[in-house]
């Protein structure tokens, strides 16, 4: 006859293993859907006219570009930053000057912008300020 105790701690090492997988398997998924969560689809810049002192938001949807006025805006993609209370928005934009004789060749900008620090990578056009709002 088998001792029935030594049965009873393999069944509950058994135990322990599949709860220890299924738990690991659930923080695996959470934790990659808050990841997926701070990559956004759509980005607010805010478009301020010099000439008219008027300013718009203007909502892009990442990798469409956006004709507004004599500017051709793009969004690549955007990210907010994880677990802050003011936090960080960043996104990677494209600008091209649409009076500008090669428009196809050059941009404007093409670069990262930053909401809390718009004069690290400044958007520096004649009639025209861009300023990164929103990220979602």
């Amino acid at each position: 006859m088998i001792p029935l105790t030594k049965n009873i701690k393999v069944g509950n090492l058994s135990k322990f293993l599949i709860t220890l997988i299924i738990f690991l398997s659930i923080f695996k998924n959470t934790y990659l859907q808050s990841e997926n969560s701070l990559i956004g689809n759509k980005t607010d810049v805010k478009i301020l006219d010099k000439i008219s002192s008027k300013n718009e938001l203007v909502s892009l949807v990442n990798g469409e570009e956006l004709i507004y006025k004599d500017l051709a805006i793009k969004s690549m993609k955007c990210t907010n930053s994880e677990f802050d209370d003011n936090p960080e928005i960043k996104a990677y934009i494209q600008v091209r000057d649409l009076t500008k004789n090669n428009n196809d060749k050059v941009y404007v900008f093409n670069g990262w912008m930053f909401s809390s620090s718009p004069s690290i990578a400044p958007f520096d056009h004649a009639v025209y300020d861009i300023w990164l709002v929103n990220c979602y």
